[in-house]
C-alpha cells in the first residue's frame, strides 16, 4: 500500500508533535506513539479482514465472528487510552468529542439487542430444518407420504419464517428482549438490566444506523493538536463502531434493514481503505439478484434459503414421485442442509456470546470513563 494512504493520521499527529517540540523539544513522546500504535493496529486488523473476505468466507459466521473479534481487541485499547489519558477528558473540546461517542455507543446497544433477537430467529430456523432432515434423510428408511407431508409443512413456515423482516417485523418485534442475565434460572426477577432499552415494534435498524453515523467528520486539525491527537483516535473508533454495526445489521434479520447508510472515511488514514473495500463488497453482495430482498445477507442463510427452495420446488411438484431420479436430488439437497445445520450448530452460539461480549465491553468502556471523570472532579 503507498505511504500516502497510511499517512494521514500520522501527519496531523506529527503536526502536534512540532507545536509541541517548539515549547519544549525534551517532551517525551509516548503518547503519540500509542496514538500511533492504536492506528496501525486498527488498520492490521482491517487489511487482513479484507484480505479473507473472498466469496466463500466474506458474511459467514466465521468471518463475522473475526471482525467482531477485530472490533474487541480495539475497543480494548481504545478504552487503555482513554483512560490513561482521562485528566484530557475534562478539557474542550475532548470533553465534546468524547460525549459525542458515548451517545453514538448507547445507539450501537440497541443494535445488539436486535441482532441478538436475529440470532435467535435463525435458531428456530435450525429446529425447522432438523424436522425437514428427519423426514427426508433416506438413511432412516424407505420415505412414505407422511414423511414428506410433514418436510412439505417444515418447509412452509420455514418460507415464511424467512420472509424480509419488512413483512415479518412484528413476529420479530415481540420476541425483542434486551441483554441480561438471571441471576436465578427459575426466576424471572433479580436480573441485571442493560444500559440499553428492547427495541419496540416502531424501532428501525437503518435509523439506528444513520444515529450511530449522523455527523460524523474527521476532526479539525485544531482539535487534533488541542486533544495532543486523541481526536483522531475517537474518530477512529467511532467510524469503526460504526461500520461494525453496519455489517451486523447487513448480515442478520433484523427490524427494517437498511444498507444505505452514508459511509465517508478519507482514504488518507491507515485503516480506511480496507474498510471502503468490505463496504464496496457487501454492498456488491446486496444487490445480487437472489439476494435483494433477502431477510440476511449471512453466507448460512443464503444456502439456507437456496436449498430449502429448491427443495420445496422439487416435492411439491404435482408430478412428484420417488423415482431413482427424484430420490437422489432429494438426497443431494438433504445433504447440503446437513451441511449448513452443521455450519450452523458450530458457529451461531459462538457468534451469539461475541456479540454479547461487544455489548458488554461497550458499556464497560463508557461506565468504566465515566467512573474515571467522576474521580478526576472529586481530585480537584
Amino acid at each position: 500500500m503507498p505511504e500516502t494512504d497510511l499517512s494521514f493520521g500520522r501527519s496531523l499527529l506529527s503536526l502536534r508533535r512540532d507545536q509541541v517540540h517548539l515549547m519544549d523539544p525534551t517532551e517525551p513522546m509516548s503518547m503519540e506513539v500509542e496514538l500511533d500504535s492504536f492506528q496501525r493496529q486498527v488498520a492490521e486488523k482491517f487489511i487482513d479482514l479484507n484480505a479473507s473476505a473472498n466469496d466463500d468466507e466474506l458474511l459467514s459466521l466465521e468471518w463475522i465472528g473475526k471482525l467482531l473479534d477485530s472490533f474487541l481487541c480495539c475497543q480494548e485499547e481504545f478504552r487503555v487510552i482513554i483512560f490513561n489519558h482521562k485528566s484530557q477528558l475534562l478539557k474542550q473540546p475532548m470533553d465534546r468529542l468524547i460525549e459525542d461517542y458515548f451517545e453514538r455507543s448507547v445507539k450501537a446497544l440497541d443494535v445488539c439487542n436486535a441482532i441478538r433477537d436475529g440470532i435467535e430467529l435463525i435458531g428456530q430456523w435450525q429446529k425447522l430444518i432438523e424436522i425437514v432432515i428427519c423426514a427426508l434423510d433416506a438413511s432412516h428408511g424407505q420415505l412414505g407420504e407422511g414423511e414428506i407431508h410433514r418436510a412439505k409443512k417444515a418447509l412452509i413456515d420455514l418460507a415464511i419464517g424467512m420472509l424480509d423482516e419488512k413483512d415479518s417485523s412484528n413476529s420479530l418485534a415481540q420476541r425483542n428482549r434486551s441483554f441480561t442475565r438471571n441471576k436465578d434460572n427459575n426466576q424471572h426477577t433479580g436480573y441485571l438490566r442493560s444500559l440499553s432499552w428492547s427495541v419496540s415494534r416502531s424501532w428501525s435498524a437503518a435509523k439506528q444506523l444513520q444515529g450511530i453515523g449522523n455527523n460524523l467528520a474527521t476532526p479539525r486539525a485544531s482539535d487534533v493538536i488541542a486533544t495532543n491527537g486523541l481526536a483522531l483516535t475517537v474518530y477512529t473508533m467511532t467510524s469503526i463502531l460504526l461500520f461494525v454495526m453496519w455489517v451486523l445489521v447487513a448480515a442478520i434479520p433484523c427490524q427494517d434493514r437498511g444498507l444505505q447508510v452514508h459511509f465517508y472515511f478519507p482514504r488518507h488514514f491507515q485503516w480506511a481503505v480496507p474498510v471502503m473495500s468490505l463496504h464496496d463488497k457487501i454492498m456488491d453482495e446486496s444487490k445480487k439478484r437472489d439476494k435483494k430482498k433477502a431477510c440476511g445477507l449471512l453466507k448460512e442463510i443464503n444456502l439456507m434459503e437456496k436449498n430449502t427452495r429448491m427443495l420445496s420446488e422439487l416435492i411439491d411438484s404435482d408430478n412428484f414421485s420417488l423415482t431413482d431420479d427424484n430420490a437422489l436430488k432429494v438426497k443431494e439437497r438433504v445433504e447440503e442442509l446437513m451441511q449448513v445445520r452443521e455450519s450452523m450448530k458450530e458457529g451461531l452460539d459462538p457468534f451469539e456470546r461475541k456479540v454479547r461480549d461487544v455489548f458488554h465491553r461497550i458499556v464497560r468502556s463508557r461506565t468504566e470513563a465515566l467512573d474515571s471523570l467522576g474521580k478526576v472532579l472529586d481530585e480537584e
